[in-house]
């Protein structure tokens, strides 16, 4: 037997621990400076009442929901990069998981009616149960849900509004119908997946470079409606910002007014939701991030 609590709190939990900052590649776009200068502008801003949280490192039992044996040794052994994109650090195993355990963190303070943002990095969705790969190291959505359904019985969905299809929180939850998983991302780009549904549950909405904002909202309202017909007693919303007009890495169109909206649609859906934070590559990260968490809210932006 299971509860979920309404979310009837005004605050936002924002899990952070400010040593996901501690690694770095030079020129690499996932950078420390997308976490900390969005905790400096959280921690400023007064629209918003943020109550700040530590996480806690995930355990292997839960990680080996969504991974296998051999990933997490190669995470905790390898000296050498993973691909041309995701860089061996020193004790990167560390920060992922910690990363995922902020991300099972927030499933749990949004299971009880908390609305939750998990603000750390590595980000996760590329991450196979088998790879490291786009920036990810371990698929943290993919495990929050799986231990959400083995814990607590529950109906779960993911809806990705990354600019690059979530690839590897697909491939880990695909087939499992108890869990919905609904992304809309731009095609082609990286990882040149997420080209149509994937039946059972995986349903996705490409959009063609440079599509207009208003063409782009009403994919992000089928994507939704698909997710409110599946009636799941919990959403996690895989977060990504660089779908923004002046992302460096994908050519989209939205403006910060648009994460707002976003925001306001996942609220307005009446479904208990976290949030982990995916890509999202500008200089503005902090404020659209602020603009998303207003719309969750309610709160007007500053």
């Amino acid at each position: 037997m299971f509860m979920i609590c309404l979310m009837n709190d005004e605050s936002m939990i924002v899990y952070y621990d400010e040593r996901c900052a501690d690694y770095a590649s030079p020129g690499h776009p996932e950078r420390p400076d997308r976490v900390t200068m969005t905790a400096k502008r959280l921690k400023k801003q007064s629209s918003l009442s943020v109550e700040w949280r530590l996480p806690v490192a995930a355990s292997e039992e839960a990680i080996r929901l969504a991974h296998s044996a051999v990933h997490l040794k190669n995470l905790r052994e390898s000296n050498h990069d993973f691909d041309g994109d995701t860089p061996w650090y020193e004790d990167i195993e560390g920060h992922a998981l910690r990363a995922a355990g902020a991300a099972l963190d927030a499933m749990e303070s949004a299971r009880k009616g908390r609305h939750a943002l998990s603000l750390m990095r590595p980000p996760g969705h590329h991450a196979t149960s088998e790879r490291a790969m786009g920036f990810c190291y371990l698929s943290s959505m993919a495990i929050a849900i799986l231990n959400g359904m083995k814990s607590y019985g529950l109906r779960m969905a993911v809806l990705d509004f990354d600019v690059h299809h979530g690839n590897g929180t697909e491939d880990i939850l695909h087939g499992n119908e108890n869990v919905l998983f609904a992304s809309i991302h731009q095609s082609p780009c990286y990882p040149g997946t997420g080209l149509q549904h994937r039946p059972p549950n995986c349903r996705n909405y490409p959009q063609k470079p440079y599509t207009p904002p208003f063409e782009y909202r009403k994919g992000f309202v089928q994507a939704l409606e698909d997710i409110k017909a599946f009636k799941p007693d919990l959403l996690g919303v895989s977060a990504g910002f660089d779908a923004y007009v002046v992302d460096p890495i994908a050519q989209e169109l939205l403006q910060k007014e648009d994460f707002e909206w976003i925001g306001k649609q996942i609220s307005g859906s009446g479904i208990p939701a976290f949030s982990v934070l995916e890509g999202g590559y500008s200089d503005s990260l902090a404020e659209l991030i602020e603009a998303y968490m207003c719309g969750l809210a309610g709160a007007p932006i500053p």
